[in-house]
């Protein structure tokens, strides 16, 4: 059973927006080499939930904690070992997609060259290294945004709808990488509109609704 020091635990958490309840009452668990799948109706929440837990929207009720602490009160811990993809790739558009990468990534930890390339090529974008963000396709954003999260080496992943624009083999590759992650003891929190199927890696669902 998964306690609040196994390792992700959000409490209660209630957001309002304006005179919206948009969060009523979220508790999840999440522990290391597991995969928990929020879905539900548009509106419900889920973005709002993701930026809840990787602390960029503090809620009105309720906590988020880590390993059995408050993520406010081990904010840069808890920063240093998490990596957030948000609906949009969020690229700056006239950096290369490895300057993109060196960027982002250098925030958290130094980081070579030929490892930020690696990371290309396991999301198959190796080719548009050195073009810049503007000229890739959607689902080449979509790949480099990928890139971007397992060059952070985080062992918990936060990704909001990894799966839009990506095509069949897209959607294979983003599958094996997150079977891949959570089989390595590392755990993902992915909000998505379709099913997932992620082979033997273990996989629970919460359904958010109005």
């Amino acid at each position: 059973m998964n306690t609040a020091a196994d390792g992700l635990s959000v409490e209660r958490v209630h957001v309002w927006r304006g005179d919206r309840h948009v969060l009523k009452d979220v508790s999840l668990a999440l522990r290391s080499g597991e995969l928990l799948h929020v879905a539900g109706p548009n509106g419900t929440g889920k973005t709002t939930l993701l930026r809840v837990v990787c602390g960029l929207l503090r809620p009105e009720q309720g906590q988020v904690t880590w390993l059995g602490q408050s993520i406010a009160a081990i904010r840069a811990e808890y920063q240093g070992i998490l990596a957030y993809a948000s609906h949009e790739p969020a690229l700056k558009a006239d950096l290369t997609a490895l300057e993109n990468l060196r960027f982002a990534v250098g925030l958290k930890r130094r980081v070579a060259r030929d490892e930020l390339r690696d990371s290309l090529r396991r999301t198959g974008v190796e080719a548009c290294a050195d073009l810049p963000a503007r000229v890739l396709s959607a689902g080449q954003r979509r790949r480099v945004a990928m890139a971007r999260v397992i060059a952070m080496q985080a062992s918990l992943w936060l990704l909001d709808e990894p799966f839009t624009n990506l095509d069949a083999a897209g959607a294979d590759m983003m599958t094996s990488l997150l079977q891949s992650h959570v089989q390595a003891g590392g755990s993902a929190l992915v909000v998505a509109h379709h099913d997932l199927m992620v082979g033997t890696a273990p996989m629970r669902r919460l359904e958010l609704g109005p």
